[in-house]
């Protein structure tokens, strides 16, 4: 493999999954949102306890709390705070939150693996999840059936040099053009909660228009996958299992145009949906459970988010 000064001898220690409460059906797909009482605060805690557990570890061995969500929780203070006020009040843990939407847990586990390996950080917890349910249109059924409110969790820690687990390459690339098809125009600085009104109300809901996403992926997603194939000197073939985010019905579309066969990578689109930041570490997290994924295999996780952002991360697991 090349580039092999950029190999990050880190590994994920353990993993942990929730699904809000609430399940509804749409053609046949099943989709999860919020039972009364429930938030996402809730689903946070629980993955990141399984993900604690099956580390055998506690929050108090934690070094670093990051959240990789795509949406926030308050206007202020970052997501990671109000976790950290929920597992570790009294700690002085540092916190703080990694943003790129949909693949902000690749971006996260990108990031933080750097560190990890350098020493700065010996565990890290890093959790992702959203509640998309919050801000869904129910007059844009593209969307509103399209998602999920859920939470994953993971512990990163170094791995030892016996050990094969490490995260190999990776690559983040944005295509700006991309940046008002998939968006909630209002709520933050440039369109304040304070300024909605009755005729506006419509930009304070998500909003995706499909088809011009797809036809942006369709366009710039095969070279770029071709590129980080070349630089990381991998082949498709060598990859044991590939986990791309969940984004819509036209997985199963996009990811043969990309090389990748069906069989070579999950899709459960039909069983979650689009689960946001939280798409790519559940199903990863979930394949680890049902043992489609074992110690040393060569594992790909790829996927788009608002932007366009796209990233691709190799890692030994």
């Amino acid at each position: 493999m090349k580039n092999k000064q950029n190999q990050r001898k880190v590994r994920l220690a353990g993993m942990g999954k929730a699904l809000a409460g609430r399940q509804l059906c749409f053609d046949g797909h099943t989709r999860y949102r919020l039972a009364p009482g429930e938030t996402l605060l809730d689903l946070a805690e629980k993955a990141a306890e399984e993900a604690l557990s099956r580390s055998h570890m506690e929050i108090s061995q934690m070094d670093c709390i990051v959240c990789a969500m795509a949406t926030p929780l308050q206007g202020i203070p970052c997501n990671a705070a109000l976790i950290h006020e929920r597992m570790a009040k009294g700690l002085n843990i540092p916190a703080m939150d990694i943003n790129t939407t949909c693949t902000s847990f690749l971006s996260a586990l990108d990031m933080m693996s750097y560190l990890v390996a350098a020493g700065r950080y010996s565990r890290v917890l890093i959790l992702s999840g959203d509640t998309a349910s919050a801000a869904l249109n129910p007059g844009q059924k593209e969307s509103y059936e399209l998602f999920s409110d859920a939470a994953a969790a993971a512990v990163l820690t170094k791995a030892e040099d016996s050990d094969p687990s490490a995260v190999l390459y990776g690559c983040q690339r944005t295509w700006s053009e991309g940046a008002h098809d998939t968006e909630i125009r209002g709520g933050a600085g440039l369109l304040p909660a304070l300024a909605l009104t009755e005729d506006n109300r419509e930009d304070y809901y998500f909003d995706m228009k499909g088809i011009k996403i797809l036809r942006l992926c369709t366009r710039v997603l095969p070279d770029f996958v071709e590129e980080c194939l070349k630089e990381a000197d991998v082949r498709r073939e060598d990859i044991r299992l590939t986990i791309p985010h969940q984004a819509s019905k036209a997985l199963g579309v996009i990811m043969p145009r990309l090389g990748f066969e069906k069989g070579t990578y999950i899709d459960r689109v039909q069983q979650y949906g689009n689960m946001v930041s939280a798409s790519v570490p559940y199903a990863l997290c979930e394949a680890i459970e049902e043992s489609r994924i074992h110690r040393g295999d060569l594992i790909l996780l790829m996927g788009t988010a608002a932007g366009l952002t796209v990233n691709f991360l190799l890692l030994r697991f």
